[in-house]
This record gives structure tokens, C-alpha cells and sequence, in this order.
């Protein structure tokens, strides 16, 4: 028995020694790519060990609610060494942080089946502390204990607190409410731990995973590793054709998957039941249910966008606590779901509107026309309509190909230079529109917000710098970058790739927008503004600099500008939907920023703090969908199409409402009153 204990202990010390020399190698590509092609690579010294372990450690245990403080100190003797363990190629320290995690997982998980089978009181004197300050790990694993008990009792009282806002009729029926949220909390409490301790992927990889995209976002923010799965999933995500429920999900600040965008005409956006910000709760395919609260996120990505499940049963809960359930069977969505579109803003005077929502490329092939073209269309077609000015709607566009948006920016200006890009070995390359004329002329505003990044601040910054529009809305995210995918094995079957910055782009001033973003000549206000995560916030973001490169370019006069941006300011001052957004964020930002009081655990307590935000959601409701007072028309062509495509029709009816509720299209309609009133005085 001896012989096959000791034979059994060598095998698997024999396969972790394997495992470990494996992710030395991958460590070891990452740092290699990085140094050779990064934009700024960064020196592997103590300091990018402290960024990996501090990281790490944070994305293990963010609570100081898993590790004791001997656990840390025991692993914290790798702080400031694992630059040395990648450049010697010595990976044994994972074992470290594999056998301790793995450690304090498995206890936490013998305190919650402990807490179970124990009384809970739903009156405590116990209280529930939210602060941003860094609570100290705990010595004694007692108090970790104490603190579990404490947190699913709050679980628990929050999941029948959300139930309804009726607290009279849940508190008669607490007693009854509380076991099923009891059930349910424990539950999810297990089944989290336990994809913890075996996810899909095996232990091991997932803690190398970790160190590898802890270690790439040293470097900067948008640099990071994929496996497989990861760079599969991403491919998918910008598949011109597949099998979807028409809707798109993200995470949100709670770690709880909510509806982020629904396709208009798809599977979801026809139940007419799912709203944007709904939380999926639980999904069922195959007769298999998944509680979002305990499934991994890949199993929930790979549930909504995959082709492998085409019939989804899907529960939904909004945000006033209603929780109700949808069949949903996936369908071919086409391609041009979030494609350019335009429409007519107006009657007497009209005013054209594009919306573009990524810089989308027709990649090779010859099917497809990428973003620069289909915008052209857009504008003969406007043209066509005898518009008096043009909007350009780059909120919420994220970028995407360099040359869409190096190609769409030479339609407005007549010629010259566009841009500066610039490699690790700072060598300028002046990126130029050689074509003479424009195909649009005309009174241009554009409109961004703190979610449009990279090519959209691209595009926004070149108007700006040539006066060719008026920028209103939101400063932008602030990344001036530019990655590409690589694999880490030059071989078809390669399972590693690392997402890596190679370039960073300046304006023609030579200033650049990188982690400033672009400032609107025009700013309003926008809801949850300071609270949006930009490239500022990102603690490895590469700064903001200036070059001195003295390249001419034809400025346009800056006609009536101060006048139009003073009329807005004062038409903006008086306006009651961007009062209401400013009264919002003061008490969104109080309610965040502020220090909040510890939360009793009670049920009067967390009944008060789960619904604390039920007015303000309420007012954000009513704010995004009234109405504003002018027309929407689609172009005489977009009419004639959609009255033989009903999937068309029934795209463009949502469109229409999305712009119709849109305040900051209204007021860029009023400032291009205002453009051309004082052009014609």
C-alpha cells in the first residue's frame, strides 16, 4: 500500500512539475512578444512582481474574506520575485498559490455547509460594512466564519427584498420567503465555490491565467493574454453570421450578467418583455437549469452567443424586482444588425443623422462594403433630401479598423494630413487624405460620449482639429492605442495568443488623446458621467504626451463658433431633461462617492439599502424613453426597401424610438439651427 501511495504522490508531482514547466514557457513567449512589439515595453523587475502579486492576490480574494493573514504572508514571499522565477524560467511558485487557494477555498466552503445546518436570526445586531478602504486579512479563521454568516444572512434578506416593494406584505410573510431565499443563497454559495475548485478548464490553468493577464496588463490595459477558448469566443463575437438570441449581455458593478443591448428584430427585442439592464437570473437548455449566480461566465457567454444551444429558457429580473420568464430559440441574425443607418431629423429645414455604430471592416470580403463606404452611401442618399447639416452619432462606438475611420475622415476634409501614428522605435508616420474635395460640405456636429474610444476619438479629433464639426457630449474614454492578436506558437493548432498594443496615434496638432480623451467643444451632461470607467482610471494606462512635429494643415475658420457654443450653454441651462440628469448624478455620485453607513442586518435595513436606488432607476426610466419634440423620416430609399423586408421594418421601428428619446440629438439639431442662422446673417 505504501509502494502505491508513493507511486500515486510521484505521478502527481510529476504532472504539476509538467503543468508548471508549460506555463514557463508561455510566461516566458508573453514576456518575449511584449518586449519585441509592444509600444512602451515595460522591464521585468520588482516592480511588475509587485503589479502581478498585488493583482492576482486582488482578483483571488478582493474581500479579505478567503486568505488568512499567515496564508498571504506565506505567499507574499513571492512579492518581489516573480520577475526573476520568468526570466530563470522557474515556475515551482505556483504551487504555492495553487495549494493555498485551493486551502482556503475548501474551508470557506466547510464554514458555509457549517452555517447551513445552524439557526439564522433575520434581527441581528450585526452590521455590514461598505467602505473603500482595505480591511486587513483575518488571523483568526473564526472571524472569517463569523463574517460568512453574517454576509448570507444579508443575501438572504436581500433576495426577498427584491421580491417586491411592498415591505408590509413581505415582512408577514418572512418566515416562508426566507427559506426559499435560504435554499437559494446556500446554494448558489456552494455552487460558486465549486466551480471555483474544478472550473472547465481545470484549477491550475485557471491561477496561470490569472498571472498571465495580471502580467500583460502590466504593461498597459489593453494588452492581455487568450487561451483557446477565450481567443474562439472573441472570433465568434465578430462572426458576420450566426445563430443569436438577438441581445447582448456584459457585467455588471454586482458581478450580476444583465441585458447590455437588444438587436432590434431578433429573438429577444420580439418578446417585447426584455428590456435593457434586465439581470438574467437563470438559464435553461436541454432540460439543464443554470443559476447565473453559480455558472461560470464562459458557460453563460457560450449559452447566449454560442450555436451549440438553439432553444433557451431564460429568467429575467428588472429592476424594480419584477422576475418573469421568456422561450427564446435563436435565429440567423444578418450582419448589418449594427450597421451604419441614417434618417431624416426635421421638416422645413432637415437635417440629416448617421449613426455609426463600430468602425466595422469589410475584412476580404467582397460582399460586404466596410464602415467608410456604407457611411458614404448614407450621405448621397441624404444629400439627396436637401439637408441643411449633418449629424454624426459616434456614442457608444467603442472603434474598430484604422482605416474605415482613416478612410471616412477624408470625406470631410478636402485634403492633407490626418493623423501621426507611432511605433516602440518612435518613428512617425504621417497618415494623409490624398483625395481633393469632400463628399459632404455642409454644418457638421458629432456626437460622443464617455463610451466612444479609439478610432471614434480618432475621427472626432480630426474634425476637431480642422473645425470641420462642433464635438458635443461627453469627454471620451481616452485610448489613443492600437492592438493586434498574435499567437504565442507559430502553428495553426496554437492555444495561446496575447492581445498586444503596438502603436499609439497623436492628432495633427500633435497633441494626443491618450488617457484625456477627447473634451467636446460642446459638453453635457450625461447620467453615471464620473462614474464611467476611462482610461485615467486604469492605473498601467499609458500617460498623455505631446509631440513637435510642425505639420501644416488648413484649418477651416472657426465661423460663429463661440456664439453657437454660448446659445447651447444657456439653452442647456434651462432644459428640464438635462437638469434632471445633473440632479441624478448629484445623488448617484452622493450614494457612491460618499461614505456609506454600515447596513444592519436587519430586514428593515436591507429592504431600505436594496431599494435605496428605486427613484433614481425610476426618473432614468422615465427620462430615456419621453420623447423629444422633432420628427424622424427615413430617406426615400430606406422606405422602399423596408416595404418588402419586415425584419427591416422592424429594425428601423426601434431605431426610430431610439433616436426620438435621444435629448443629445436634439440639442445637436438645435445647434445646427443656430450654425446656420448666424452663417446666414
Amino acid at each position: 500500500m505504501k509502494k502505491i501511495l508513493a507511486l500515486a504522490l510521484l505521478i502527481t508531482c510529476t504532472l504539476q512539475a509538467q503543468r508548471h514547466d508549460k506555463a514557463c514557457t508561455v510566461f516566458s513567449k508573453i514576456n518575449d512578444v511584449l518586449q519585441a512589439r509592444h509600444y512602451k515595453p515595460k522591464p521585468v523587475d520588482d516592480s511588475l512582481s509587485v503589479y502581478v502579486f498585488n493583482t492576482v492576490m486582488e482578483e483571488l480574494d478582493d474581500s479579505k474574506t478567503l486568505f488568512l493573514q499567515q496564508e498571504y504572508d506565506k505567499l507574499a514571499v513571492h512579492r518581489l520575485m516573480i520577475d526573476d522565477y520568468v526570466l530563470n524560467k522557474n515556475c515551482s511558485f505556483f504551487s504555492d498559490f495553487i495549494s493555498s487557494y485551493k486551502t482556503a477555498l475548501k474551508r470557506n466552503r466547510d464554514y458555509v455547509e457549517q452555517i447551513r445546518k445552524e439557526p439564522l436570526s433575520y434581527n441581528t445586531k450585526d452590521t455590514i460594512f461598505y467602505s473603500k478602504k482595505t480591511f486587513p486579512y483575518h488571523t483568526d479563521p473564526d472571524k472569517i466564519k463569523k463574517f460568512l454568516r453574517k454576509k448570507i444572512t444579508y443575501d438572504i434578506l436581500e433576495d426577498i427584498a427584491k421580491l417586491s416593494k411592498n415591505k408590509d406584505s413581505l415582512k408577514q410573510n418572512l418566515d416562508k420567503l426566507g427559506e426559499v431565499a435560504r435554499n437559494k443563497v446556500f446554494e448558489s454559495y456552494l455552487c460558486r465555490l465549486d466551480n471555483l475548485l474544478s472550473p472547465p478548464e481545470g484549477f491550475d490553468h485557471s491561477i496561470y491565467n490569472k498571472f498571465f493577464s495580471a502580467f500583460c496588463g502590466y504593461f498597459d490595459p489593453h494588452s492581455t493574454y487568450f487561451n483557446y477558448s477565450e481567443k474562439s469566443s472573441f472570433v465568434s463575437s465578430i462572426s458576420s453570421e450566426n445563430y443569436s438570441l438577438g441581445m447582448y449581455v456584459s457585467l455588471n458593478d454586482d458581478d450580476e450578467i444583465i441585458v447590455d443591448e437588444l438587436i432590434p428584430g431578433g429573438p429577444a427585442y420580439k418578446t417585447q418583455k426584455i428590456d435593457k439592464g434586465d439581470q438574467i437570473v437563470k438559464l435553461m437548455v436541454n432540460k439543464t437549469e443554470y443559476s447565473v449566480t453559480c455558472t461560470s461566465l464562459q458557460t453563460i457567454t457560450d449559452i447566449v452567443y454560442s450555436d451549440s444551444y438553439k432553444k433557451v429558457q431564460m429568467t429575467l429580473r428588472k429592476k424594480d424586482g419584477t422576475v418573469y420568464t421568456v422561450n427564446l430559440e435563436k435565429t440567423v441574425m444578418k450582419a448589418d444588425d449594427h450597421s451604419v443607418y441614417s434618417f431624416i431629423l426635421g421638416d422645413e429645414r432637415p437635417v440629416g443623422y448617421i449613426k455609426v455604430p463600430s468602425f466595422y471592416s469589410a475584412f476580404d470580403n467582397d460582399n460586404n462594403q466596410g464602415c467608410a463606404d456604407d457611411v458614404a452611401k448614407e450621405i448621397v442618399k441624404l444629400k439627396q433630401e436637401n439637408i441643411q447639416g449633418l449629424i454624426i452619432d459616434l456614442q457608444y462606438n467603442g472603434g474598430g479598423s484604422m482605416d474605415e475611420v482613416i478612410r471616412m475622415a477624408g470625406m470631410f476634409i478636402n485634403f492633407g494630413p490626418i493623423a501621426i501614428v507611432t511605433d516602440k522605435d518612435r518613428s512617425y508616420n504621417v497618415v494623409k487624405d490624398y483625395n481633393r474635395g469632400m463628399l459632404y460640405t455642409g454644418p457638421m456636429v458629432i456626437l460622443v460620449n464617455g463610451l466612444s474610444a479609439s478610432a471614434s476619438e480618432f475621427f472626432a479629433g480630426v474634425m476637431q482639429d480642422y473645425n470641420r464639426a462642433l464635438i458635443v457630449g461627453s469627454t471620451t474614454l481616452g485610448k489613443a492605442t492600437m492592438q493586434t492578436i498574435l499567437p504565442l506558437e507559430d502553428s495553426d493548432k496554437a492555444e495561446d495568443f496575447i492581445k498586444v498594443t503596438l502603436d499609439k496615434f497623436y492628432r495633427v496638432t500633435g497633441k494626443s488623446s491618450q488617457y484625456i480623451g477627447i473634451v467636446p467643444d460642446v459638453p453635457l451632461p450625461t447620467f453615471f458621467d464620473d462614474l464611467l470607467p476611462r482610461e485615467s482610471s486604469m492605473p498601467t494606462a499609458i500617460k498623455n504626451d505631446s509631440i513637435d512635429l510642425n505639420i501644416s494643415f488648413a484649418r477651416l475658420p472657426e465661423k460663429y463658433k463661440e456664439e453657437v457654443i454660448a446659445h447651447s450653454r444657456t439653452r442647456v441651462e434651462e432644459n428640464d431633461d438635462f437638469r434632471l440628469i445633473n440632479a441624478v448624478n448629484t445623488r448617484v455620485n452622493w450614494l457612491y462617492e460618499g461614505n456609506k453607513a454600515p447596513v444592519p442586518v436587519t430586514f428593515d435595513s436591507v429592504f431600505a439599502d436594496v431599494h435605496s436606488m428605486d427613484d433614481i432607476w425610476k426618473d432614468i426610466k422615465e427620462a430615456s424613453e419621453k420623447e423629444q419634440d422633432f420628427k424622424v423620416s427615413n430617406t426615400k430609399y430606406a422606405s422602399d426597401v423596408m416595404s418588402f423586408d419586415e425584419y427591416m421594418k422592424s429594425a428601423n421601428d426601434f431605431k426610430i424610438k431610439t433616436a426620438k428619446t435621444d435629448v443629445y440629438i436634439k440639442e445637436a439639431i438645435n445647434i445646427l439651427t443656430d450654425m446656420n442662422k448666424f452663417n446666414n446673417q
